[in-house]
């Protein structure tokens, strides 16, 4: 069982109390996704001005360890691409860690839960981004109802101890499996969409609260409609 406060009924401004208890959280998540990609996107920069200088300078040798160098510029993000994606995730985690607690979540607490299983956390996060891949490849409408599906299931990988192939299925059944689901997944859908417009119209810097607040309100509401419990 959850904490009380997660089976109330959502509600924007419960979502911005929860959102300003946990600020040092949240900014402490924005700094560090920013800081691991600024770190890939230069060392990635860094090795492509490699390439570009040795492509310039006369010899095949010379361009072959360019073109090496513009191969290493690409490789060489996806290591920082997958760490901060892990530590991104923390900004669905962390609503799903208070909510069943009912307590504010540290800085502390967050990332030692994050470090506790990190190859659980990855695989669950590559299994996820591949399915919703291909449901994106095939057609929209599956990748965004696979993409629905995330607050639920990023909250059975971090909060239970379900096999990640049986938290991402059970997830699926518990958004689309009811009524009470499908009702969950078109208020997500609006609370995103709610998101988007303020964004747009703030040229992405309302993102910095909105998308916190947004999922405060999500975890919200899937304790309330009973798709968690």
């Amino acid at each position: 069982m959850a904490a009380a406060i997660a089976y109330e009924p959502p509600s924007i401004s419960k979502a911005w109390e929860a959102f300003l208890a946990h600020i040092p959280t949240i900014l402490l998540i924005w700094v560090g996704t920013i800081v691991i990609a600024g770190v890939g996107f230069m060392a990635s920069l860094a090795l492509t001005l490699v390439g570009v200088g040795l492509s310039g300078s006369s010899g095949s040798g010379a361009e072959a360890a360019g073109g090496v160098a513009a191969m290493l510029a690409h490789l060489v993000q996806l290591p920082f691409s997958v760490l901060s994606n892990l530590v991104g995730v923390l900004f669905v985690a962390v609503p799903a860690m208070h909510y069943a607690s009912g307590e504010t979540i540290g800085p502390e607490t967050a990332f030692r839960l994050l470090m506790q299983r990190p190859v659980r956390y990855l695989l669950a996060g590559a299994l996820f981004t591949v399915v919703a891949a291909l449901g994106f490849v095939l057609c929209l409408l599956p990748g965004l109802a696979v993409t629905l599906v995330m607050p639920v299931y990023v909250n059975k990988v971090f909060l239970s101890e379900l096999p990640i192939l049986d938290a991402f299925s059970s997830s699926f059944q518990a958004v689309y499996g009811s009524p009470a689901g499908r009702r969950f997944a078109g208020i997500e859908l609006v609370a995103w969409l709610l998101v988007l417009v303020v964004s747009v119209f703030t040229c992405g810097l309302a993102s910095l609260v909105a998308v916190p607040v947004a999922t405060f309100y999500i975890q919200n509401a899937a304790y309330h409609q009973g798709v968690l419990s």
